[in-house]
């Protein structure tokens, strides 16, 4: 079967768990989604080769050792392992068999919920078989148990078995003393192991060759200098020295820093002629690596290989681990190839791995990629951290898929992923957006000891919440806690901000409340706040106001109108509440902006009333109004179309001498929107008069409402006034004119007898008649589309709207010159409106052009918009 490959994606096909070696094109360093890029039948493919080749470390295996290991793990009281071991086709306890099941189960064959359940079965196998009839440990059982306790750096646990041991002596035909030595020894404690020594010599007792170098070797790694030398002469002098005694004196030797000596003492040996092994210089190399002498180290391998005189696959191995963890992993690869390549060189899949996970790190998946090949094609089954590595692998190369289908598979072949295995998957889970698997694969990273690093635990989080997984994110954060560990206050904004998006805004306060003040964030109270503003909870929105003012926050002027409007909307109580609050806020801070935010809030709610309350109380207080508090009562009346009652209040502040331009100005535009430009039409006459400058938005207004009750003469004449103080016409008064001159021919006849029409060359006052002229279809023009745009830009400048009005125009004749005119908009860098795809629509179903009807409608759709009834029938 041929290997497939997908664009920056590798996959790899076994066939009959050999690997075919593809050529391995680029590989992305950046995560890519799979589906993105393999068909999902490829996905299967890759996924069922891997298996098979991590199923193939399962094949030479008892299955009773399996079946053995199943029971332990699946059962949890004593009587229920007990009688099911008992129920097995077990042989005759022995030794041998003994030692055969425990090195088994501390392989750890099959996925176990806790990463030290593999020793809490072995510990229940070692003590049934110590309960069975005519079965006596020894030393050997005891040495392997100790062992297997030490690789789980589990010392505790051995010291409370040794303690139970010494308690039980006369229960186990065992040399009891050795085993203690030993036992003291591995478990890291060897000045306790040289107290039974000293006991045992002193009864006449000794200890054999392994028991020596048991001891040696633990006083080598504890720093008993002293005592190690008396132990190694003792073993010289009983003849026991052999080459683990070399290996343990250069180690020895190394950890005191005394590497010339450990060098010499090993050319003496060299010299001698004494059969080593080759650990001695795997020891001498990996010395010189942990002290930074890679020369010396590189040195002593080629040294020793061009002699021949040991075998040097160990002092490879170090070498390659050496180069790797001083970041000189460049030159690691190239050795490992290179003496694969001359001298056949195969090492076991510790090294491999160690090689894997670094290039993994730096996302070199090439070179991953290769050396998984090698380990294939060389016959090395995958362990466990290969296994790990793997899934990782495919992870960074965009297949999370295959690593999914590989994990979700692990009981097949035993993987225990571990944490890099678990971080990698649910961090390209929620990359990918799969982000239920993602919580899937962290729910059981916990049922097995692990939870997720900061980084990882962030990213889920954040994942959870975009997707408003609630009662997830609610699980996720309990499990946090309960590990003592803190969510940040990023995280509980995004949670509270998903609460609130998904309508859960009690649930959101509730959390809330549980938080300490330092973590409470500006952000959570607005997010909430306009959650219960949606849900008309005024009253708990003034709450959480009045908490943001004690901690400190600034009350933005928009939330606490939003806050006010909903109190004065509710139906309990509504201006007791208000007013409950405004006390609240200006308890401690006496401030004219506090009562202007009440006056604006009421005068928005329709309340002039209970506006004009707090501006009176505002008085009361001490609190002189200025402009801006005159200003908004005087919008508050206006608003609630108190017309008189604004009025009145203006006169009156006029006859205190209280008058400006902002408040005339707010008067005319207020009088406008509420139907009254005759009365805005006296103020703005009046404000000329008392030489204040009437506003832009003035003029707009009352030309718009003048225009909207066909008052052209009024509009024509106020478009003029402006003129005359110098001002140039604005967009929206020339648009509103435009409009206009499409709807009525009245306009345009004002605009000749206001305004007049130039001879030949249009300028000045004539220049807008012409255009609205042409616009309302009295004068016909030569002028192109562009053209005519530059007359519109020399009158007032050009926006969307006055395109919307061209394009209108254009539309009612000539769809061709519609489009072209849309697409010379675009470039200059008007974007579309509703009513821009509108016209369009309208114009070419308008004309019988139904297909590119729906096409603009299609269009309309894909930028947001949605059509009016007729375009909806069109699709």
């Amino acid at each position: 079967m041929l290997p497939l490959k997908h664009k920056h994606v590798v996959v790899v096909v076994f066939t009959k768990t050999k690997l075919t070696r593809p050529s391995f094109s680029s590989i992305s360093n950046n995560n890519y989604s799979s589906s993105s890029y393999c068909p999902s039948f490829t996905q299967n493919v890759v996924a069922e080769s891997f298996k098979s080749w991590f199923k193939s470390t399962t094949t030479t295996r008892d299955p009773l050792l399996h079946r053995i290991s199943h029971v332990l793990s699946s059962t949890s009281s004593p009587d229920e392992f007990s009688s099911a071991l008992s129920s097995l086709p077990l042989p005759p306890l022995t030794e041998p068999f003994v030692l055969r099941v425990l090195r088994h189960l501390s392989r750890h064959p099959i996925p176990f919920p806790h990463p030290h359940l593999h020793v809490l079965s072995s510990l229940k196998f070692f003590d049934w078989a110590g309960h069975q009839p005519g079965f006596y440990h020894s030393r050997a059982t005891f040495t392997a148990i100790f062992r297997i306790l030490s690789n789980a750096n589990l010392m505790p646990l051995i010291l409370d078995f040794l303690h139970t041991f010494r308690k039980s002596r006369f229960s186990h035909r065992v040399r009891f003393n050795d085993t203690l030595v030993i036992g003291y020894a591995i478990a890291g404690k060897p000045e306790v192991a040289l107290h039974v020594f000293g006991k045992m010599r002193f009864q006449g007792l000794d200890l054999d060759t392994y028991g020596y170098h048991v001891l040696l070797n633990a006083l080598a790694e504890g720093n008993y200098f002293n005592a190690f030398e008396v132990i190694a002469k003792q073993i010289r002098t009983r003849g026991y020295e052999n080459h683990v005694t070399v290996a343990i004196v250069i180690k020895s030797l190394c950890k005191q820093g005394r590497l010339e000596e450990a060098e010499g003492y090993f050319d003496e040996l060299m010299s001698s002629g004494k059969e080593l092994d080759g650990s001695e210089v795997s020891l001498l190399v990996g010395a010189f690596c942990q002290g930074n002498r890679f020369d010396k180290a590189i040195r002593l391998v080629r040294e020793f290989g061009e002699k021949g005189l040991v075998p040097l696959d160990k002092a490879y191995g170090v070498w390659i681990k050496g180069l790797v963890r001083g970041g000189r992993l460049n030159e690691a690869l190239r050795f490992f190839w290179q003496k694969k390549d001359e001298e056949g060189y195969v090492p076991g899949s510790v090294r491999y791995n160690i090689l894997i996970w670094r290039l993994l790190r730096e996302n070199r998946l090439r070179n991953v990629y290769d050396l998984l090949m090698d380990m294939n094609e060389t016959n090395i089954p995958p362990d466990m951290v290969t296994m790990n590595a793997v899934v990782c692998f495919f992870c960074k190369a965009g297949m999370v898929d295959v690593a999914l289908e590989l994990y979700n598979s692990r009981s097949q072949f035993g993987l225990s992923p571990n944490h890099m295995a678990y971080k990698y998957l649910i961090l390209t889970l929620c990359w990918d957006g799969c982000v239920k698997e993602a919580y899937s694969v962290l729910k059981s990273s916990v049922g097995q000891g692990y939870f997720p690093d900061r980084r990882t635990f962030a990213t889920l989080a954040t994942a959870l919440c975009r997707e408003c997984k609630i009662d997830e994110m609610k699980e996720l954060i309990h499990l946090a806690l309960g590990r003592n560990i803190l969510p940040t206050s990023s995280i509980y904004d995004k949670f509270i901000s998903a609460l609130c998006r998904a309508g859960r805004i009690e649930d959101a306060y509730l959390m809330h409340g549980e938080l300490n003040d330092e973590t409470a964030r500006m952000s959570y109270y607005t997010k909430m706040i306009r959650g219960f503003k949606k849900l008309q909870r005024g009253d708990i929105a003034s709450r959480l106001l009045i908490e943001m003012k004690e901690k400190g926050y600034k009350l933005a002027r928009p939330l606490c109108r939003g806050v006010l409007c909903c109190l004065l909307e509710m139906d309990n109580n509504p201006k007791a509440n208000f007013f409950k609050l405004l006390e609240m806020l200006s308890r401690h801070e006496k401030h004219y902006h506090i009562y202007n935010c009440f006056i604006e809030g009421a005068g928005l709610s329709y309340m002039a009333e209970v506006a004009m309350e707090v501006y009176e109380m505002m008085q009361r207080n001490g609190i002189e109004p200025g402009n801006s508090s005159h200003i908004l009562m005087l919008k508050s009346y206006l608003k609630s179309g108190r017309i008189t009652d604004a009025l009145n209040f203006f006169h009156n502040l006029r006859r205190q001498g209280i008058v400006s331009r902002k408040l005339f100005n707010t008067l005319i535009v207020g009088l406008c929107r509420s139907n009254k430009p005759d009365i805005a039409l006296e103020f703005l006459s009046e404000m000329i008069k008392a030489e204040f400058n009437p506003s832009i938005q003035c003029y707009e207004s009352l030309v718009q409402q003048f225009c909207s009750l066909r008052r052209y003469n009024e509009a024509i004449n106020l478009v003029n006034m402006y003129e005359k103080m110098g001002r140039r016409l604005t967009s929206f008064m020339g648009n509103v004119l435009l409009y206009h001159s499409l709807i009525s021919a009245d306009l345009y006849d004002t605009c000749v007898r206001l305004r007049g029409v130039g001879d030949g060359e249009f300028s000045g006052s004539s220049m807008l008649t012409l255009i609205i002229g042409a616009f309302s279809g009295h004068i016909r023009v030569n002028y192109s589309i562009e053209d005519l745009e530059v007359l519109i830009a020399k009158c007032f400048p050009v926006d969307i709207y006055t395109y919307n009005l061209l394009l209108r125009k254009v539309s009612h004749n000539d769809m061709d010159q519609a489009f072209k005119l849309f697409d010379w908009m675009c470039q200059r860098g008007h974007e579309p409106t509703w009513w821009t795809y509108d016209i369009m629509v309208h114009g070419f179903s308008k004309h019988g052009r139904g297909n590119e009807a729906r096409r603009w409608v299609e269009e309309m759709s894909q930028k947001g918009f949605y059509p009016k009834e007729r375009g909806r029938m069109l699709v």
